[in-house]
């Protein structure tokens, strides 16, 4: 669900589970992504699962409100708000939009643009590019040369 658009999370239901993967189908591309469900994904499902179990209202999707119905966008909307109040960030400090540039930027740390490119569904490395943010600069990493051979 990392770096999805808030509309397409909202869609995103136990019925697009299938197997290891969760099936999204981006409504502003098209783009198909098949995310796989492992570590911090499969445990957050698992306790969206118990939670609605534990529910009288029963729902295919994955976002439901504190009674199991499907979340709207004004709900999540005012969760999200209420969150950001709580721990005191101003509005014009952190957006819901900065976590789609922070899971980009992220991505393109550990796997590169192209794969930061596939998971927010965008069609050129230009676009993906305007969402990466480097505010403290690229992470890189020195590879130390392999032993026994020498650089000159």
């Amino acid at each position: 669900m990392k770096a999805q658009r808030p509309a397409d999370v909202l869609g995103m239901s136990e019925d697009h589970i299938r197997g290891e993967y969760l099936r999204v189908r981006q409504g502003k591309t098209q783009a198909k992504l098949r995310i796989v469900v492992e570590n911090a994904l499969e445990e957050l499902i698992e306790e969206i699962r118990t939670f609605k179990a534990a529910r009288p209202k029963q729902s295919a999707p994955l976002l439901v409100n504190e009674r199991g119905a499907p979340m709207t966008a004004a709900m999540l909307r005012k969760r999200f708000d209420k969150a950001r109040k709580s721990a005191g960030i101003d509005i014009t400090t952190f957006q819901f939009r900065d976590l789609r540039a922070k899971a980009a930027t992220d991505t393109d740390e550990s796997a590169g643009i192209k794969d930061a490119q596939t998971l927010l569904g965008h069609s050129t490395e230009a676009m993906t590019s305007k969402y990466i943010r480097h505010k403290v600069g690229k992470k890189v990493r020195i590879k130390a040369p392999k032993k026994g051979s020498e650089s000159r």
